[in-house]
């Protein structure tokens, strides 16, 4: 696995990333989740060690640098046009390939892999974003890496472009490698990702699995409608439950359907809508950053 260990940068008096340790396992896709402002790019880096910093990242116990061909070890996505402008796509994933001594013949393999091939002897300087993602993500995957390190690899992606990538994460984890992907899709996210890392101005905030994440939201639970919502909602109140106001109802965490709907009866209130709410990822993501915005806007204008 990857392990990421008290990470820590500052920019002159501000704290990009502060003290922040989590794991990346194989076999799962990990997602990596925050506010615009909160220190993912940062992070990434300095688990790459492309910047300095505090802190340690070990994969399979051992520093990146420590390791003669790191790119057969991580395969990385930081900048969609990370390459040459002039230099044909083949004859950029060439110069990587003797440069991470992997063999040639591999670059015709990852070129049809992401959708590329018929494109391979054009200059990538001309690519839109979606086939400059595409042209990174097979850069990434050209030495057979056991981790992917991708960040927002879905920018510029049209529908057809982000379900291919969702396909093609899952099924490279899968196979007994390990994922760590940043993404502002949410409803993305929630269909492709295992484990979920979430942290809000440089900090951790969870580290979970996506299902543990989204069934401690406040919005998982039973929802009911009633028009003596007041008199219901006092019985269930209890030690372990937490009752929410939900669009006209409310959520009541920590009891069952079955529970609401006899409570209901005893007491004799009528019941407009009773079933099992689960809240979506980007529901459970609001909730745990709302205090954690870098950037905040209000809608409306002024009055």
């Amino acid at each position: 696995m990857i392990i990421a260990k008290d990470l820590s940068k500052s920019y002159r008096k501000k704290k990009a990333v502060d003290d922040l340790s989590f794991t990346v396992e194989t076999v799962k896709v990990t997602g990596f989740l925050g506010p615009n402002g909160a220190g993912k790019s940062t992070t990434m880096r300095l688990m790459l060690g492309l910047d300095n910093g505090e802190g340690m990242t070990l994969f399979d116990g051992k520093k990146l640098s420590e390791y003669s061909q790191p790119s057969q070890v991580v395969g990385i996505l930081l900048e969609a046009k990370a390459f040459h402008p002039t230099r044909t796509a083949r004859n950029h994933l060439r110069v990587l390939a003797a440069a991470g001594g992997i063999a040639e013949s591999r670059v015709d393999e990852v070129l049809e892999l992401v959708g590329l091939e018929t494109v391979a002897k054009k200059k990538p300087g001309k690519f839109s974003l979606g086939m400059s993602q595409r042209l990174g993500i097979a850069a990434a995957i050209l030495g057979e890496p056991k981790y992917l390190m991708l960040d927002e690899p879905a920018n510029g992606l049209d529908p057809e472009g982000i379900a291919w990538l969702r396909k093609f994460i899952k099924a490279y984890a899968a196979r007994g490698n390990a994922v760590f992907v940043s993404s502002h899709l949410l409803s993305e996210m929630s269909q492709m990702a295992d484990n979920i890392v979430v942290i809000g101005k440089g900090k951790l905030i969870a580290s979970t699995s996506i299902d543990e994440l989204v069934g401690q939201s406040r919005r998982s639970g039973v929802y009911v409608r009633s028009p003596q919502l007041a008199k219901l909602q006092k019985a269930l109140e209890t030690s372990k439950t937490t009752v929410a106001p939900f669009k006209d109802g409310i959520t009541v965490s920590g009891v069952t359907t079955d529970h609401v709907g006899k409570t209901a009866f005893k007491l004799g209130v009528p019941i407009l809508e009773l079933s099992q709410h689960e809240a979506s990822l980007e529901e459970a993501f609001l909730e745990l950053t709302a205090n954690e915005q870098e950037y905040t806007t209000k809608l409306g204008g002024k009055k």
